[in-house]
């Protein structure tokens, strides 16, 4: 986990305390992030950088007050807040998020479930059962030696940045944010801003203009990052789709029942 502290220690006006906020460590966040780090909001907040998975776990025993975390976390926590207008999303290939392997689907035996998710990992549970009709023996992962286990028909769900590493690995890579969009005709949301107690709408208000002011520096933030396994420019522009907007809402609504049916 990594905590990213500001230097001012401006008051919050509510006993004085930073608010904790959870940010994923995968450069698809980065846009996001981008006005987090940046006056009025910076010194109002303390930054937490981890995984997925990982960012649930601290919102739900109240390690942070704020996070962005995955979609199928929510049913787990006991209060919860939408916050803002925007998430980590997409409406088709996520490019990010994929089953890779090294035999077409119907030939896979066993699947790695990657530790540092939630959403993808029922999104790809689903999509197995419901849509590609197979039923793999799964094998939840614990750290990273998982990947070097993707060979023969043991197939391994891999999402964030090391995806892009495993597109140059594997010989099959099924994109869930396209199996989605073929099966549904909907967007997806892999995760979204979440507190569990309300925070101050003052405070909301501006990590929610943070948010939008990255999505205004795209060519900068591309160029910050030193990345050539893949087009970032391309992936924040056509992959990522970053606003929650009604369409979002409703796939998110419906992604969480359809998993609940289980």
């Amino acid at each position: 986990m990594t905590v990213i502290k500001n230097d001012t220690d401006a008051p919050l006006g509510n006993g004085g305390n930073k608010i904790r906020v959870g940010i994923v460590s995968y450069l698809n966040t980065r846009p996001l992030i981008y006005g987090l780090k940046l006056e009025p909001v910076a010194s109002h907040i303390e930054l937490i950088e981890d995984n997925p998975a990982r960012l649930a776990e601290l919102l739900k025993h109240d390690e942070i007050d704020l996070g962005l975390i995955p979609v199928a976390a929510i049913p787990d926590l006991k209060e919860w807040h939408l916050s803002g207008d925007y998430c980590i999303g997409t409406d088709g290939e996520a490019a990010s998020v994929c089953l890779f392997s090294e035999v077409p689907l119907d030939q896979i035996e066993k699947v790695y479930l990657d530790y540092q998710s939630r959403t993808s990992v029922e999104l790809l549970k689903w999509i197995m059962r419901e849509y590609w009709g197979i039923h793999p023996e799964i094998i939840n992962a614990t750290d990273e030696d998982y990947r070097k286990k993707i060979s023969g028909t043991t197939a391994g769900l891999v999402i964030g940045d090391r995806a892009f590493e495993q597109r140059k690995l594997s010989t099959f890579f099924y994109d869930l944010g396209a199996e989605w969009k073929k099966i549904t005709g909907q967007p997806f949301v892999f995760a979204v801003w979440v507190s569990s107690k309300e925070l101050p709408g003052d405070l909301l208000q501006k990590l929610n203009d943070a948010n939008a002011v990255g999505l205004t520096h795209i060519d900068e933030i591309v160029a910050s990052q030193h990345f050539d396994l893949y087009d970032l420019k391309k992936y924040y522009t056509l992959h990522m789709n970053y606003l929650l907007d009604e369409r979002k809402k409703k796939a998110m609504d419906y992604f969480l029942q359809v998993i609940g049916e289980e």
